[in-house]
């Protein structure tokens, strides 16, 4: 069987001005990133936008296992499979990290015949977006200390400093740090941090802006320190905001590649939605709308992250209202969660699928209360049995979910036809009446205990001392009426890892609370989760070389 990377490279890829022809769009449009990647110019963005939007459909999932669920799999292959039905359909999705792609997870431009190309390109430097959002990270943080050294005119106090460096990597050694050492012309010493990349407010700011001129207003806003009167300190006090700026010109610019099946697709931005916001970049998305009949978009991890941060933060900022919801499982993840190990999932155990079920089940209910219509589809395995099949697909059409089986890693877009046509039928008679979660006017204290009550299944909500404090400030400093992005584990439905299933009644602790003040929303910390992971016993890393004699990447899935 052949290797992710290995059909990737196999791929016959069209010439980038090829697949953009196919939606309207010239040589002009565009801004060359090589051959087969480009960058949509802000003139054309410009001049479509008055053109009808697309209908919109948001692909989810389950919470991940060690079984794998391949959510973007399944939106390249269900936007391959609209568009051999005759569909204009176009796929916007969320840029890769390296964190993920040399740890554990690897990368993340879909598999099989499903994916984005060229895949080396889109897993490793791309067109270079992560680099200049870390770089204008770093250039605020470094601007901050350089303020410090130089008399620190704005009375920063050194032990209320929030805002933290960055580096697209998974490295647990910068999670805590002291730097300033040495001479005294070497800085302020002080403690410091480092958080991924796909962390940083910038990424958050560059996925939620409209245009340059939003995304400097949001740089100028961000919150990087409180001086000795708990004032806060925002990057235009500092100075900084037009810097920043300029290395994130060309990189606010939606990109363009294709599937393996020449349809075009846009990949932009690119937050974890475990502990960010987990989605693309409005601007990818609403330029896609007005390119296409349809758009399919993901949102990072489980539906209790990716599409409840989809539908109560990206879609309330940025008026969006989404057509249909797509929740992707697989028996083997099913099993997964009644109880059985990894290493026996391949085994036909209807018991544990029916423990299993209550997780998919969970995910359903919580869509449903934003009133748009799911479907639910099962990426196939060969080791799958009919009587599995038979069983989930009554279960789901009795909660009045369409259902369709994909088998879109094998045989890509035609693999992905019977999704497409239940997701047509979805948009054709189910009409979506969208509506976020929770009211802005809510206190930031009755929205996370929305979530973690009614999306979670939590029976209570706990607070440390510190987090007391910081909801409190951030209130009074008028953020109250901001949505809330919560932080947790992917593996659950709770912030305990080990809660498999569908746990109910338990305790949610809320550890720390700050605010985007530019991307506008307030981050919520559960349990232990990390903003800086580490790499794994043994890394992806590992296994990635270059062939010379070749001239090959190898290694990459």
């Amino acid at each position: 069987m052949k290797t992710d990377i290995q059909i990737a490279q196999e791929a016959c890829m069209l010439p980038i001005k090829e697949v953009a022809a196919k939606i309207g769009m010239t040589e002009d449009d565009l801004e060359l990133y090589g051959k087969y990647k480009a960058k949509i110019s802000d003139d054309f963005i410009d001049k479509c936008k008055d053109n009808k939007d697309a209908k919109l459909v948001l692909v989810t999932a389950i919470n991940p296992t060690p079984a794998g669920e391949g959510k973007t799999t399944v939106s390249i292959g269900l936007t391959q499979g609209l568009c051999r039905l005759g569909r204009k359909a176009i796929v916007a999705l969320r840029e890769p990290s390296l964190g993920p792609c040399f740890g554990i997870k690897g990368g993340a431009a879909g598999g099989g015949y499903s994916q984005v190309v060229p895949m080396e390109d889109l897993n490793l430097h791309f067109t270079g977006d992560f680099h200049a959002i870390t770089s204008a990270n770093n250039l605020l943080a470094a601007m901050l200390d350089n303020h410090m050294h130089q008399g620190n005119a704005l009375h920063i106090d050194p032990k209320r400093i929030v805002w933290k460096r960055c580096i697209d990597m998974n490295d647990r050694a910068l999670r805590n740090i002291v730097i300033g050492m040495g001479a005294r012309a070497d800085g302020v010493v002080r403690e410091d941090h480092f958080i991924i990349t796909v962390a940083s407010e910038i990424m958050a700011i560059l996925c939620l802006a409209d245009d340059m001129a939003d995304l400097k207003d949001r740089l100028g806003k961000i919150i990087v320190a409180y001086d000795y009167d708990n004032n806060p300190v925002t990057a235009d006090d500092l100075h900084a905001t037009g810097a920043m700026a300029a290395l994130l010109k060309d990189a606010i610019k939606p990109n363009l590649v294709q599937t393996l099946e020449n349809t075009p697709a846009i990949v932009h931005g690119g937050p974890f939605a475990n502990i960010a916001h987990g989605c693309n970049s409005v601007r990818a998305t609403k330029t896609a709308m007005k390119m296409a009949d349809i758009v399919v978009t993901e949102a990072g991890f489980g539906a209790d992250l990716g599409a409840e941060k989809f539908l109560d933060i990206k879609c309330r900022l940025a008026g969006l209202k989404p057509d249909a919801i797509v929740i992707v499982a697989t028996v083997r993840a099913l099993k997964y969660n009644g109880g059985v190990p990894k290493d026996q999932l391949s085994e036909e155990n209807m018991e544990a699928l029916r423990k299993g079920i209550a997780n998919l089940d969970k995910h359903i209910e919580n869509m449903h209360k934003y009133n748009v219509p799911v479907v639910v589809t099962l990426n196939s395995f060969i080791t799958d049995t009919e009587e599995e099949y038979d069983f989930i697909r009554k279960h789901c059409e009795e909660l009045g979910c369409e259902f369709a089986l994909s088998k879109v890693w094998a045989e890509g877009g035609r693999g992905g036809e019977e999704l497409a046509q239940k997701v047509l039928s979805t948009l054709e008679n189910k009409p979506s009446e969208y509506k976020p979660l929770y009211e802005d006017e809510l206190s930031l204290e009755e929205k996370i205990e929305k979530v973690a009550k009614e999306i979670y299944g939590a029976g209570s909500v706990s607070y440390s001392a510190a987090a007391k404090k910081q909801l409190a400030r951030i209130t009074e400093l008028g953020f109250g009426s901001f949505p809330v992005c919560m932080a947790k584990t992917q593996y659950s439905l709770s912030d305990n890892a080990r809660l498999l299933g569908r746990p109910e009644g338990f305790e949610v602790n809320v550890r720390e609370v700050y605010v985007n003040a530019g991307a506008g929303f307030v981050v919520v910390l559960l349990g232990t989760v990390l903003t800086m992971p580490g790499l794994p016993r043994v890394p992806a890393a590992e296994n990635v070389d270059y062939d010379i004699e070749a001239g090959r990447i190898t290694g990459l899935f």
